[in-house]
């Protein structure tokens, strides 16, 4: 163990050595030694300073927790009502938010299917006139999702098969599926595919 205090009695110590820190632990001599508890209580906050730092923590953790978004999967849920999202189409693959198809979407990175309505396959389509239905239910359930934000409703199960989220996405009470049904370009969910091309 090296003795450091020789070099602090000098006047100039101060010049030589800026802190104790430049030396590691194991060269300080006792905890007593005043040089070294002085050079200590310049590194602490002291009981109030301690205090503060709690308080700003307990504030920032605070702010931190209610910033992170909860997951609203497996309950009824509203999906961050005041976020404002673009979707795009990103038709296989995944996304942040996207429209795969007229009743698989991706919203803040979950893949849902909506559980009430049916619309045409588009990859691959059947015939030509199932791509061109499922093209323009592609197409319109992305500008419903870009009108607003959605609700998202649990059903019986949460997933299909795919690993998709079954739910049934409104806004402000009415149906999204619903309103594709209305416009002719989806079907009432019946529990089991139906043919879009005539045979």
């Amino acid at each position: 163990m090296v003795d450091i205090r020789h070099l602090l009695n000098k006047p100039d110590a101060a010049r030589r050595l800026r802190s104790l820190d430049e030396f590691p632990r194991t060269h300080w001599r006792a905890a007593d030694d005043p040089v070294w508890v002085q050079a200590r209580r310049k590194r602490t906050l002291g009981p109030a300073g301690a205090l503060l730092t709690m308080v700003i923590g307990g504030v920032a953790l605070g702010l931190a927790v209610s910033a992170v978004p909860t997951s609203s999967f497996g309950r009824s849920d509203a999906i961050d009502a005041q976020a404002v999202r673009y979707f795009g189409t990103c038709h296989v693959g995944g996304g942040r938010n996207c429209v795969v198809d007229g009743d698989t979407f991706w919203i803040d990175g979950e893949r849902i299917r909506i559980a009430d309505i049916d619309t045409p396959e588009t990859h691959p389509a059947r015939c030509a006139e199932e791509a061109a239905l499922g093209g323009r239910a592609t197409e319109r359930l992305r500008e419903l999702l870009n009108a607003g934000a959605v609700e998202l409703a649990t059903v019986d199960r949460d997933e299909d098969r795919y690993g998709r989220k079954l739910r049934i996405v409104s806004r402000d009470g009415v149906s999204l599926g619903g309103t594709l049904v209305n416009e002719g370009l989806a079907r009432r969910w019946t529990g089991e595919r139906q043919p879009w091309c005539a045979v």
